[in-house]
């Protein structure tokens, strides 16, 4: 048997244990039994779909299912509330595991770079998101929303979520999974305006037309464009916006749902403003934000992108960046700091003399960057998994290669895996070191069934509200409470 830490429970590392799983069992010299650790710093799996999805998207948040089965199967076990660099190290994780997989994602934004970043009242829109979506580093109360103006940086798909959840009447998410305090702040909010802000132009942006539509079907919301700044020459004297439209459907998409704003009328409790080709150049306040400062940008003739040295100031008492994204590094493994990845080839680990390094692999963002979508995260994990099997397990690469993509892959058979009992045994003890290590340290990883009676509690206080299917429970305490009664 082959055992397997995977370090992350979301998309990533799920997907990343599902294709060891299924490819192993599919191996053309023959089944491979695989067991899979899955560790993860907090005490519920499941990542970006639990804690970074808005509450309002329920057919993304309904991806937890799928995962769901991932860590059903019995090749699987999940251990929360364990933190690699503190909990167990590298070395622990290498001395118990024939292989360690790397999993843990980007959760830290970029900063914007410019002066009055750090006043009161300027967040990263990720600790936002973290807010309203209950993860359990954020406080319910660190956000109150009494600014009646607020700037969203950037022009992807959270800024795109940020701004919906601002501009949205907050009855709309009573059936959604919304922490109740977090709900209460939106039913108090005074936010009035929200001004979504491009540092480029409308065809460089990234949402997608699907979340870009859902802007403009918010009820009580009047969504306004500027109709110069949706031109696509006049602040791109270099063709390439008009040919991103032309080879881009996409871009086609979004630029029909943005000029049908344009030509309607303005009306709605709620303002949302979009805009292009303006980058912040400072946040103004003394004791908190009261405005950003934008230059207006342009790309020239020869695409080369710059300011235009004219500038323009916005009323905004709360300014939240949403400019990308980065991982952070995880103790003792190697780290990019440019590129905010682990070194790799295809998955593989590598040292600082560029070779593999044996048994360490990396998957999902911490492999690649923040690109792509939830689904990404699938054939990325099928990549690093065959190349941790070519190394391992010792099937040729030209077989490993061959097989089919992991979502065509079935699990292994239960009565295939019933025979493996002796070798099970075997590997049950070796996985009894890391245990051996935790208890040591006094740590009680979370079970999968302790999660269970997270989901139960939170379906239980949803009964209680009024509210829908599931409420999260809205901090550490609750959590552990749920997870852990009798240590109450």
């Amino acid at each position: 048997m082959l055992q397997v830490a995977v370090v992350g429970s979301g998309p990533a590392g799920l997907y990343t244990a599902e294709a060891l799983v299924k490819q192993a069992a599919a191996l053309p010299g023959g089944p491979l039994r695989v067991r899979v650790d899955v560790l993860d710093r907090l005490p519920t799996p499941y990542g970006l779909v639990r804690y970074g999805v808005a509450p309002d998207h329920k057919s993304i948040k309904s991806i937890a299912q799928y995962l769901r089965k991932v860590l059903e199967s019995p090749d699987v076990e999940f251990l929360g509330g364990v933190h690699l660099g503190e909990d167990v190290t590298r070395e622990d994780l290498l001395g118990a595991y024939d292989a360690v997989v790397y999993a843990t994602g980007a959760m830290r934004d970029r900063k914007l770079g410019i002066p009055g970043e750090d006043l009161p009242g300027s967040y990263a829109a990720t600790d936002f998101v973290n807010w309203y979506c209950g993860h359990p580093d954020l406080d319910s109360s660190a956000f109150t929303l009494d600014a009646e103006s607020v700037a969203v940086i950037g022009v992807g798909n959270v800024a795109v979520d940020v701004a919906r959840i601002l501009a949205r009447d907050p009855a709309e998410l009573h059936g959604t999974d919304v922490p109740q305090p977090v709900l209460e702040a939106l039913h108090a909010s005074k936010v009035r305006e929200v001004h979504m802000i491009g540092r480029r132009g409308p065809a460089q942006a990234k949402f997608t037309t699907k979340e870009l539509r859902e802007l403009g079907e918010l009820p009580g919301v009047s969504v306004v464009v500027h109709p110069d700044e949706l031109d696509l020459n006049a602040f791109d004297s270099s063709g390439q916006s008009a040919s991103l439209a032309e080879s881009d459907r996409r871009v086609r998409g979004n630029l029909v749902a943005m000029r049908s704003w344009a030509q309607r009328p303005a009306g709605g409790a709620r303002k949302l403003t979009v805009r292009f080709w303006l980058r912040p150049a400072e946040i103004h306040g003394t004791e908190r934000a009261a405005g950003i400062t934008l230059e207006r940008t342009r790309l020239d003739d020869t695409g080369v992108f710059g300011g235009t040295g004219e500038y323009e100031t916005l009323d905004a008492q709360m300014v939240l960046r949403s400019v990308g994204y980065q991982s952070v590094p995880l103790e003792g493994v190697p780290f990019d700091p440019k590129s905010c990845t682990v070194p790799n080839a295809e998955g593989r680990v590598l040292g600082p003399d560029g070779d593999p390094l044996p048994g360490e692999y990396v998957a999902g963002w911490l492999k690649r960057g923040p690109t792509g979508v939830i689904g990404t995260n699938k054939s990325d994990a099928a990549e690093t998994v065959r190349c941790l099997l070519e190394d391992l397990a010792g099937a040729p690469g030209s077989n490993i290669a061959a097989l089919p993509r992991a979502g065509l892959l079935k699990y292994p058979d239960p009565a295939t895996a019933a025979s493996a009992a002796d070798a099970a045994d075997a590997a049950y003890t070796q996985a009894s070191r890391l245990a051996d290590v935790l208890g040591e340290r006094g740590v009680r990883p979370v079970s999968y069934a302790e999660w269970l009676r997270i989901e139960t509690a939170e379906a239980e206080l949803a009964k209680t509200l009024g509210r829908g299917e599931r409420v999260k429970l809205h901090n550490r305490a609750a959590i552990w409470s749920a997870c852990r009664p009798d240590d109450d």
